[in-house]
């Protein structure tokens, strides 16, 4: 699909018109792309990061270039707890957003309907020069676990870590 409108690089923090494209003209998301490891409470994650271009955001009604995040989760005995590397891209559980104004991290959104909605928002930015770190912040967002939940009445499980470092494979 090709995009005829106005573009604007990625670090724009004004309104976006209608049907604009939000360019990674800088090309900075490469730089995440790839596979990302680290360990917290018994568990290690892998997180691929990949780089999408000119997808449609149907809810801001523009087309951006941004970051999209698929995991697999295992416990110290390598049991696989949670892993949706295999979904297809646009089913993807972690979208990026955008870089924050303020302190440049880069912003993403984590939505998991196979896990009763589970959601929550968080930030990865560089530790190091090299680019091979990455610190992960996740907050949790508002969890209502219904009676037609599989964890209903259960210990709710942590798919993502809520602060780590990730070193990158």
């Amino acid at each position: 699909m090709s995009c005829n409108a106005q573009t604007y690089p990625l670090r724009t923090y004004i309104d976006m018109p209608e049907n604009a494209y939000l360019k990674d003209t800088n090309n900075e998301l490469p730089t995440y792309e790839g596979t990302w490891f680290g360990s917290w409470n018994n568990k290690t994650i892998y997180i691929t990061l990949k780089k999408v271009t000119n997808k449609y955001n149907s809810i801001l009604k523009y087309y951006e270039d941004l970051l999209i995040g698929k995991f697999k989760v295992i416990n110290n005995t390598g049991a696989v707890l949670f892993d949706n590397t295999s979904i297809s891209d646009d089913k993807a559980k972690i979208e990026g957003g955008s870089f924050k104004k303020s302190d440049g991290k880069y912003l993403f959104s984590y939505l998991d309907m196979d896990l009763c909605a589970r959601n929550g928002y968080g930030t990865i930015q560089f530790t190091d020069t090299t680019k091979t770190k990455l610190e992960w912040k996740f907050s949790e967002g508002e969890v209502m676990i219904d009676t037609d939940c599989f964890y209903y009445g259960q210990t709710w499980p942590e798919p993502l870590p809520k602060s780590i470092i990730l070193t990158k494979q």
